[in-house]
């Protein structure tokens, strides 16, 4: 997987902040974490980690397991609803997106395997 296009194409796509591409990715394909492991991981502040797991729960990304341990929805829904919801700020139109579609197929393998551990 090439980590750096996915998140170059949730940047682009969906235009997600790169905090929130890193951290989508991160727990999407090793599975639910705290935010203070998600910060280990990224080498950022638990306060950032904790916020932007936040901001992936609003955007339909993340559900939440407790007040700080969060879990990633599964990769072909979530694409495609981050994408829709951002036609919808931006007024956009929705149609589909290739781009998009693709991201949630490759992630899928991911998610499913780090789920089956």
């Amino acid at each position: 997987m090439n980590s750096s296009k996915l998140e170059n194409d949730l940047v682009s796509e969906i235009r997600l902040e790169p905090i929130l591409a890193k951290v989508y990715l991160l727990v999407t394909c090793y599975g639910k974490m705290s935010s203070i492991d998600i910060a280990k991981k990224l080498k950022i502040s638990s306060e950032d980690a904790h916020k932007a797991a936040k901001d992936l729960m609003t955007l339909g990304a993340f559900i939440d397991f407790s007040e700080t341990e969060f879990e990633a929805m599964h990769p072909r829904f979530t694409a495609v609803n981050m994408y829709r919801r951002m036609c919808e700020r931006e007024n956009i139109k929705f149609k589909q997106n290739k781009i998009v579609d693709s991201i949630g197929v490759i992630l899928e393998k991911f998610y499913d395997d780090a789920r089956t551990k």
